[in-house]
């Protein structure tokens, strides 16, 4: 019984080095691919908060990638098909979108901050500006 599951175990473990579908001739590089699916997550949030602006400069998501990048819908199928026939090599991709949006949300969120920390200090100033010269009027009033 052990033999039959280990035996078992290791014709599953074989069959998924298997390749699925055969590498396509105009395949997309890795790199390439995570810039395309980080450009596509952005522009797809892009689209729910934006959406009419998007309409109005007449920008459509996937025809702008295919520019942007040199490739063609059906360059950027095949590639995506292939790559999801990889498992471990889509999940690596995928992870490096991740990383990649990761690393803007922290761009964006340092600059918020920052932001916000200079209009805190900036409202301050006025708030003591006009303290100060509250103070300095009524002592100028109780003086007379």
């Amino acid at each position: 019984m052990k033999k039959f599951v280990l035996f078992f175990l290791l014709l599953s473990i074989g069959s998924c080095a298997e390749k699925v579908m055969e590498k396509p001739e105009n395949l997309i590089p890795k790199e390439k691919m995570v810039l395309i699916l980080h450009d596509l997550a952005i522009l797809n949030a892009a689209k729910s908060s934006f959406k009419s602006m998007l309409e109005k400069n007449e920008i459509e998501t996937m025809e702008f990638l295919y520019e942007k990048y040199g490739i063609d819908s059906v360059q950027f199928s095949q590639s995506d098909l292939y790559y999801a026939s990889v498992p471990l090599e889509y999940q690596a991709i995928y992870e490096e979108v991740d990383a990649l949006l990761e690393k803007k949300k922290k761009v964006l969120e340092d600059f918020t901050k920052q932001r916000n920390d200079s209009i805190r200090k900036i409202n301050q100033k006025t708030k003591d500006s006009l303290q100060a010269k509250d103070s300095v009027l009524q002592k100028t009033t109780s003086d007379s």
